[in-house]
C-alpha cells in the first residue's frame, strides 16, 4: 500500500491523498506536478521516473489514512 506523503520534498506544497497532482517514483518520492516539471520527470534521488500517483478517498482512505510526516526539508 502506498504511504501517500502530504507534502512535496522539493517545495513542502500540501498533496492531500484525495486529490490528484502527486507525482511519485518507485520509491515513493514525492513531488507536486510544478516540481515534477521542474525535474523533467526524474526523481532526483534515484534517477527513476516520476509517475502520476493514484488518488485514495471515501472508505478507502478513511480505513487507510495517508500518512502524516512530511519530508521537505527548509533550508537551516
Amino acid at each position: 500500500m502506498l504511504e501517500m506523503r502530504p507534502d512535496c520534498e522539493r517545495c513542502g506544497a500540501d498533496l492531500r491523498a484525495d486529490e490528484p497532482g502527486a507525482f511519485i517514483c518507485s520509491f515513493e518520492c514525492t513531488f507536486c506536478a510544478e516540481c515534477a516539471e521542474a525535474l523533467d520527470d526524474m526523481c532526483p534521488h534515484c534517477g527513476g521516473e516520476l509517475m502520476d500517483r493514484p488518488t485514495r478517498t471515501g472508505k478507502t482512505l478513511a480505513r487507510n489514512p495517508a500518512s502524516t510526516e512530511r519530508r521537505f526539508k527548509t533550508a537551516s
